[in-house]
């Protein structure tokens, strides 16, 4: 109070009054500059921030990018080469009219004819099996059509027959590229691979550890298209006398291509619980608790939606 009047006495309050009259604008134009710096200064320190937030989230997409295409590469192989004496098998079915080359060519590729990569299968000369995700459509029609027609107590008393008449399924109703159109006029009716007692109990055996994404089923009970499939697949090589690891990692690259969506979800759910996909045994991952419909449906629940870098469609249970 005292300074107040103080300053009062020597009217210093009017001659401040009358300095900022004078000078209204300068002052102004001064307050202007000291707000527009700090606002400034705000700003400028937010866009750094934004920056560095946003180089920081790039680096981490552009990273976790790199991770899944090195698991991708883990899973879904170029390309397999079985040793699969494959022979005059495509070439007896198209002449039993279980295969019709032209109905097989649009099913596959849209066209009335058949590739040359796909045409060598029917020339009786093939001791192998190639493998890749392009021709992996080829693959299930034809070893669907083998699993459908090769003579097997699989389909005659298996779990096909439980009701008495398999004409019903996606297997059979849905078989359409045969010259007839009922596809029981090739159910299980010739002997294309000759099976061992042993030989058949086998096959019985690894059918039943064999299960596919698309339903709850083993390949015991073929009820689909990718079941019917597998099953000509492990009687080829049971014949054969392949050891059952060996069938088991070829039935695995099968599978994988067909559903590669479940396999490489696996692998990334493996991963997160401190597993490598590589070291899982072939007959795990193509077991019910990853392989089955309810076990796929438990994995993709645990990993959510995993955007990969590469990824085909699966396959449906139709020709």
């Amino acid at each position: 109070m005292n300074v107040v009047k103080k300053y009062l006495k020597k009217g210093k309050i009017k001659k401040v009054s009358k300095l900022i009259g004078k000078n209204r604008i300068e002052f102004l134009l001064i307050f202007l500059i000291v707000i527009a710096s700090f606002l400034f200064g705000v700003l400028s320190s937010k866009l750094v921030l934004l920056k560095e937030n946003g180089n920081t989230q790039t680096s981490q997409d552009t990273q976790q990018a790199e991770d899944l295409t090195i698991l991708q590469n883990k899973v879904l192989k170029d390309k397999y080469v079985f040793k699969i004496v494959w022979k005059d098998l495509g070439k007896k079915m198209v002449q039993d009219g279980v295969i019709d080359k032209a109905k097989l060519a649009q099913a596959v590729t849209g066209e009335d004819k058949l590739p040359k990569e796909f045409e060598k299968y029917f020339d009786g000369k093939q001791d192998k099996i190639e493998l890749t995700l392009e021709n992996s459509r080829f693959w299930v029609d034809v070893l669907w059509g083998l699993g459908l027609a090769n003579k097997n107590a699989v389909l005659e008393e298996g779990e096909m027959m439980a009701e008495g008449d398999a004409s019903g399924f996606a297997s059979t109703g849905g078989w359409t590229l045969g010259k007839l159109e009922d596809a029981m006029n090739y159910y299980s009716k010739y002997s294309y691979i000759n099976l061992s007692e042993k030989q058949q109990e086998t096959v019985v055996e690894i059918a039943g550890n064999i299960y596919r994404p698309c339903c709850g089923n083993s390949t015991a009970f073929p009820d689909c298209n990718h079941g019917m499939a597998m099953l000509g697949l492990i009687e080829l090589m049971v014949s054969q006398n392949f050891s059952e690891n060996e069938i088991y990692k070829a039935a695995l690259a099968f599978n994988t291509y067909w559903f590669p969506q479940t396999y490489l979800d696996t692998a990334y759910y493996l991963k997160q619980n401190g597993r490598d996909y590589e070291e899982v045994s072939p007959k795990e991952l193509l077991s019910k608790d990853f392989s089955s419909a309810m076990g796929y449906q438990t994995t993709s629940e645990n990993v959510g939606s995993v955007e990969w870098p590469a990824l085909g469609s699966g396959g449906s249970c139709g020709a």
